[in-house]
């Protein structure tokens, strides 16, 4: 039995609960990826004496819709009713990008981007996927990222790299499947960071 099959139950149970001890309205439960602040190296000089602007993440439309995402199928989306996002994964997981890169040291300086200022980098990235993967008696989660870093002075792409992870679930409730996800995205976003290390010209 899927997570998303027994969360669908115990809120249909809990529905006839409420209506017979007076009609009550069940309100939405909210949740928020939890991934920890990058560990700071000692101090020491970036490795480029450049700066870096980071976009905010793109994701796919039915990303944007604030409802926890679950597959039963490859072709098949679903959507938990009464499980959401208390905030939008896509700009927890720029802020978990830009503290990455804060704490890599590659860059002298890392803000989000603004359209102000002159930057000499920009990154731009896009959440691909942030799902729970029902298949048969196991449940999953899964996390996607792909990002590009631009040279602003010359206009060419100089590095692009994307990242995935899947994690098993143990404990079959939505707040364990947040959990993973946000281990997935944290260890997405390492790997994304290191891929950037491995190729980034230097100067």
């Amino acid at each position: 039995m899927t997570t998303k099959t027994l969360v669908s139950m115990s809120a249909s149970m809990a529905a006839l609960l409420m209506a017979g001890c007076g009609g009550k309205i069940l309100y939405p439960q909210y949740y928020a990826l939890d991934i920890p602040a990058a560990p700071r190296p000692a101090v020491s000089d970036a490795r480029l004496p450049a700066t870096l602007a980071v976009r905010r993440f793109e994701t796919l439309p039915y990303l944007r819709q604030g409802r926890i995402v679950y597959r039963e199928g490859p072709a098949e989306i679903g959507f938990y009713d009464y499980h959401r996002w208390a905030a939008d994964p896509a700009a927890t997981v720029t802020a978990a990008v830009i503290d990455r890169l804060r704490a890599s040291r590659l860059f002298s300086f890392v803000k989000p981007y603004d359209g102000q200022g002159r930057q000499d980098y920009l990154m731009s990235g896009r959440l691909e996927r942030l799902e729970e993967i029902d298949s048969g008696s196991s449940v999953r989660v899964e996390a996607k990222l792909s990002a590009e870093l631009v040279d602003l002075q010359t206009a060419a792409t100089v590095w692009t790299g994307d990242a995935d992870e899947t994690l098993g679930v143990e404990t079959r409730d939505v707040n364990s499947v947040v959990v993973e996800m946000s281990h997935a995205v944290q260890k997405s976003i390492d790997r994304l960071v290191a891929s950037l290390d491995q190729q980034l010209p230097a100067k």
